[in-house]
This record gives structure tokens, C-alpha cells and sequence, in this order.
């Protein structure tokens, strides 16, 4: 890094285990990127839908992913992923990519298109000065940024994140997504070894920040 000052947060856990909401808070808390790559495998899903490329027929999976062009925009502090110039739109978040975003997950060359896209937005943070990123997903501190200052993994009870994304408005087969997010032979979820596993099932989301910051206070102040 050429900014020794520089961090990297990773978190990983499953659906709803409140990655996305402590990802944001803390991005605003300490001026770090937020990186969703959540949303990098939605859009991958929709597209490829979109083109009516199906998960099994992997000659035409692979075709498909090459003519993939990835750039990067911000809004605010999150990046958002560009797939042709284009970003993601409300259908990342419907029914179809929710049932069909971990089988094209699963797939190794699709995870391997996204490796050094995932990797690169250090780079795209640097850019634009911020002081770090913090990165969430499923595999981010076992894979994509295994030497991340700070790995944490969140998960809860699967009624609760099943309530929490009732409560959103939102239908997820939390179950499945786990079972099939866990058992993938390329990459799965799962906390790496030195991890800082944290069950949210009964703290709220502002417990959980707090203790998120204070680790993360110990080498970079708030803003």
C-alpha cells in the first residue's frame, strides 16, 4: 500500500446477518469505501438472465463472462459495479435473482471474473481519498482480502434474518442460500481463521457497530 495508514475491514456472513446495514455505518464513521460484493454476484445473476444464460450450461456461462466489461462508480461512499457502463437496477433485489444468485455464485469461473474486479477497488478507493474500505460478502476474509486489518463474520439465527427481511418487504430462502452459500466447493462461506465472529440474533444494530468501531478505533480514529 502506499498509504501505510491505509485499512481494510472485511465482513462476511450470511443473508440478513446485518452486513450491509454495519458495512455503511461504518464506512460513514471512519470515511472508508463501502464495497456490497453482494450486489456485484446480484447483478452478475440478472445479467446473465437477462441473456438467458443458464447456471448449468457452463460453454456459454464462460463465453458470456468474457465479454463482461466491469467499471466502477460511486454514489456517495458505496461503489457500484458498472456491467457494460451500465449499473445495477431494482431487479437485483426480485424473486428471480434471489433463487438463482448462489447457484451462479457457486460457480468457480464466475467468482474467478469477479477476483480481481473485488481486489481492485483499493485502488478505487485511493483515488478518490478515502481512508480505507470496508468490504462485505461471503468470502472476503478467507479469499478476496485475507490480510485485511480487521475480518469479522456476523451471523444470527435463521428465524431472525428471516424476519428481518419480512421486515424489509423482502422474501429470501434464508435456509437454502446458507446451505448452498456453505457447501460450495470454490470459496463458501464460512468465518477464516483469525476472525471476529459476532452473533447479532439478540443485539441490536447499534451494539454491533460499536463493537465493530472499537476494534477498528484501535488503528484508525473516527472522523
Amino acid at each position: 500500500m502506499s498509504n501505510p495508514s491505509f485499512i481494510i475491514v472485511a465482513i462476511d456472513g450470511g443473508a440478513a446477518s446485518g452486513k450491509s446495514s454495519t458495512s455503511r455505518i461504518l464506512a460513514d464513521q471512519f470515511n472508508l469505501l463501502h464495497v456490497d460484493t453482494g450486489s456485484f454476484y446480484r447483478h452478475i445473476t440478472a445479467e446473465l438472465l437477462r441473456r438467458q444464460v443458464p447456471y448449468t450450461d457452463l460453454p456459454a456461462l464462460k463465453n458470456a463472462l468474457g465479454s463482461l466489461r466491469f467499471t466502477t462508480q460511486l454514489a456517495g461512499r458505496s461503489a457500484q459495479m458498472l456491467i457494460d457502463g451500465l449499473p445495477a437496477g431494482d431487479e437485483i433485489r426480485d424473486q428471480r435473482v434471489n433463487e438463482h444468485v448462489s447457484h451462479y455464485a457457486a460457480i468457480p469461473e464466475v467468482r474467478q471474473t469477479l477476483l480481481a474486479y473485488q481486489r481492485g477497488q483499493v485502488e478505487v478507493a485511493q483515488a478518490h481519498q478515502f481512508r480505507g474500505l470496508v468490504m462485505e460478502g461471503r468470502d472476503i476474509g478467507s479469499v478476496i482480502f485475507p490480510a485485511a486489518d480487521f475480518r469479522f463474520f456476523l451471523h444470527a439465527d435463521p428465524v431472525e434474518r428471516a424476519k428481518r427481511r419480512a421486515a424489509e418487504g423482502r422474501q429470501d430462502s434464508i435456509a437454502e442460500r446458507d446451505r448452498l452459500d456453505s457447501s460450495r466447493k470454490t470459496s463458501p462461506l464460512k468465518s477464516s481463521a483469525g476472525a471476529i465472529d459476532i452473533d447479532s440474533t439478540h443485539q441490536s444494530l447499534e451494539q454491533v457497530v460499536a463493537a465493530m468501531a472499537a476494534t477498528i478505533a484501535t488503528k484508525l480514529s473516527p472522523v
